[in-house]
């Protein structure tokens, strides 16, 4: 099996491409970066889908009260309801990702 590296792409990372590419400085690209994510957890803080063409759709779900188990113990434990988070990405990202340009 071929070993693969895990890379995390940091806020820093992008707020140098977005320097690179576009030409803003670079406390303007971490500015612009802030500011787009900002508004972005805005809109999921209030339970908005927030659609990012070409690469995907976040949206908020509320899951409901469940029992669950104590997987070493084995005790019925209540999961309270609670909002998630969920990320689907779209078709072209999916195409990226698996080579299929």
């Amino acid at each position: 099996m071929a070993e693969t590296s895990i890379k995390n792409v940091t806020r820093a990372e992008l707020s140098e491409a977005i320097y690179h590419e576009i030409g803003f400085s670079s406390s303007e690209s971490a500015h612009l970066l802030d500011q787009v994510l900002e508004e972005i957890s805005k809109a999921l803080e209030k339970g908005e889908t927030v659609k990012l063409s070409f690469f995907g759709t976040f949206s908020v779900r509320q899951k409901k009260m469940r029992v669950g188990r104590n997987p070493k113990t084995g005790v019925e434990v209540p999961i309270m309801p609670r909002r998630i988070l969920s990320f689907r990405p779209s078709q072209m990202l999916k195409k990226r990702v698996n080579s299929e340009k």
